[in-house]
């Protein structure tokens, strides 16, 4: 189980897991990983905000291994200026979650970059997924995510053993170089328009195998589209064909069975990788639908919560012109942590590793 704690702009972000088997050789560095690849970099479409994103492993590990209790992670934020909110405090943005979360908690709420709803949190979630990564290593089972759209630019698709080699060093981690080229471009006037952009993650497990989930309320797409939803921008999920089905018959959808190498597989893979619940043995296949940012340079309608009255805002602050190249690294974690917890429940992942 994972408890994810932090704001935007308090002290730190991190995450406890409890529940993570003692014996697991885990470092810093194993974590720092993976923090790394949410820094902004050299892109027009991140934020100006940098932060070093130094972990600290501050519970649960001994003499580089797991000991079996809850493992604390967390984060510092240093790179902090409130200037921006202060100002806006009592208009919530449009898009965002300040006035939902201004009603919720009775104007209590942090509210400094989006307080708890805010992208920032989900560095919890990268610090989590690097040790479910370490943990499904030992099944063999890889988790690649890349860019599949940004702006309505569609990347063709690419064979899952060129994918990742491809967008290493892709600034956008589109695995179409062509496409991320028209998605950079657009990306650029969008950003001198004062607009923001939206896009598609496309994650994909491979050797996963045939047998996890638990239906009928815990499947494995079920489960996993929720851990997806607590990714802040995400406003849809799919699997395999997804909606596409919808518009096939079902001679179309149906994957037929065969055997390959001497074991199951299917010809095609419209389901995701994933029947009743359960895994196939298939690629698991989910693509997320990332909203465009909401923080805009361009004036908006809004209300003023403390007058009652009719308003209008410009964000400032440091804000991405497109989160999605930054959200494929969470949809990896995300998608780690949700298997890991299926492979325990299944026993494929003992309490002791030796």
């Amino acid at each position: 189980m994972v408890t994810s704690f932090g704001e935007s702009h308090g002290r730190c972000v991190g995450a406890i897991i409890d529940g993570c088997p003692a014996g697991l050789s885990l470092t810093v560095a194993d974590v720092q990983r993976e923090v790394d690849r949410i820094r902004p970099g050299e892109s027009a479409a991140l934020t100006a905000r940098k932060e070093k994103n130094q972990v600290e492993i501050i519970s649960g590990v001994m003499n580089g291994v797991t000991t079996g209790a809850p493992v604390g992670l967390l984060i510092w934020n240093k790179d902090v200026d409130d200037v921006d909110y202060e100002a806006i405090r009592f208009k919530p943005r449009p898009g965002h979650a300040d006035y939902t979360a201004f009603v919720k908690y009775g104007g209590f709420n942090d509210w400094r970059g989006g307080g708890r709803f805010s992208g920032r949190i989900t560095a919890g979630f990268v610090m989590a997924g690097a040790v479910a990564r370490k943990l499904l290593d030992g099944l063999g089972i890889e988790i690649i995510a890349h860019t599949v759209e940004i702006g309505g630019i569609a990347a063709k698709p690419v064979a899952y053993d060129k994918i990742k080699g491809n967008i290493a060093s892709d600034v956008l981690r589109c695995a179409d170089p062509a496409a991320s080229r028209k998605m950079a471009a657009l990306i650029a006037r969008t950003k001198e328009a004062g607009d923001s952009l939206g896009g598609v993650v496309e994650g994909i497990a491979l050797n996963v195998p045939a047998g996890i989930g638990e239906p009928v309320f815990d499947t494995l797409e079920g489960d996993l589209a929720k851990a997806l939803f607590a990714i802040p921008a995400v406003k849809g999920v799919e699997f395999g064909a997804g909606f596409a089905a919808a518009r096939m018959k079902g001679s179309e959808n149906n994957d037929p069975f065969m055997i390959k190498q001497r074991k199951i597989a299917t010809a095609t893979n419209n389901s995701g990788g994933i029947l009743g619940g359960i895994s196939t043995g298939m690629p698991l296949v989910v693509r997320a639908a990332v909203k465009p940012v909401s923080s805009i340079a361009l004036e908006q309608e809004t209300v003023d919560l403390k007058k009652m009255e009719k308003a209008t805002i410009k964000v400032g602050g440091r804000h991405d012109v497109c989160i999605v190249p930054r959200a494929v690294v969470v949809v990896e974690a995300i998608m780690a942590v949700t298997l890991c917890d299926f492979a325990l429940r299944a026993g494929l992942i003992p309490g002791v590793l030796k």
